[in-house]
């Protein structure tokens, strides 16, 4: 998992309410058995003009000229502002897969859906909630000034504002340290490998029938 520990990236403003995880990722792209190339059908029934598919080429796709993320201003945003109760709906993981894929890195809001805000983090993106007013003035500034930039700094807990204000937001700690050191589930298993297979070793010296015979 990539690490989290200082990211500047241009703003994107997704100026809707309650956007659900089918929304986010259609149903019709769960199909898939892999964890990778998501990112093409990031917001796909609102970003093409098209019906989309699994392993539909996205060269050949109607993208909708009105989307905020089609239009020039906003292209390489890693940064996504949004309203309250963002990823409602179902608990797919696909949606943190194809926020993250598509280069967003970290998204603000006032609230999210619990289990969505917790697949964030598990997949290496940033859920940073703010209070509403805050968000609204960055909703604000974002559509006022294009090239619209913020800085997040996950060690010191604070988005920096264009101007240089910082603005503090909580995360929970043992989330900050897996994030600031790359570490999803597999990866703090991983920190134990030599006890693990010590304590394998140990098992089948006392138990051998437990050995795996072909």
């Amino acid at each position: 998992m990539q690490k989290f520990t200082v990211h500047k990236g241009l703003v994107a403003p997704m100026d809707r309410e309650n956007v659900d995880t089918d929304a986010i990722i259609p149903k019709q792209f769960l199909k898939s058995i892999r964890k990778t190339g998501f990112g093409p059908n990031l917001f796909d029934a609102w970003r093409y003009l098209d019906a989309g598919y699994p392993g539909q080429d996205p060269a050949s796709r109607k993208p909708n000229p009105d989307f905020i993320l089609n239009q020039a201003r906003y292209q390489d945003a890693s940064i996504l502002l949004a309203r309250k109760n963002f990823g409602c709906g179902s608990s797919r993981e696909h949606a943190p897969w194809a926020i993250d894929q598509y280069g967003f890195r970290a998204v603000i809001a006032p609230s999210y859906a619990d289990i969505f805000f917790n697949n964030c983090f598990k997949n290496g993106l940033l859920p940073i909630v703010l209070p509403e007013s805050e968000v609204s003035k960055l909703f604000d500034e974002v559509t006022a000034f294009p090239g619209y930039q913020l800085t997040i700094d996950l060690e010191r807990q604070v988005v920096v504002r264009a101007q240089g204000e910082e603005v503090p937001f909580e995360v929970q700690a043992f989330r900050k340290y897996c994030l600031i050191n790359g570490l999803d589930d597999i990866g703090l298993t991983l920190r134990h490998a030599e006890k693990i297979k010590t304590f394998e070793a140990e098992r089948l010296t006392t138990k051998p029938w437990l050995a795996h015979v072909a």
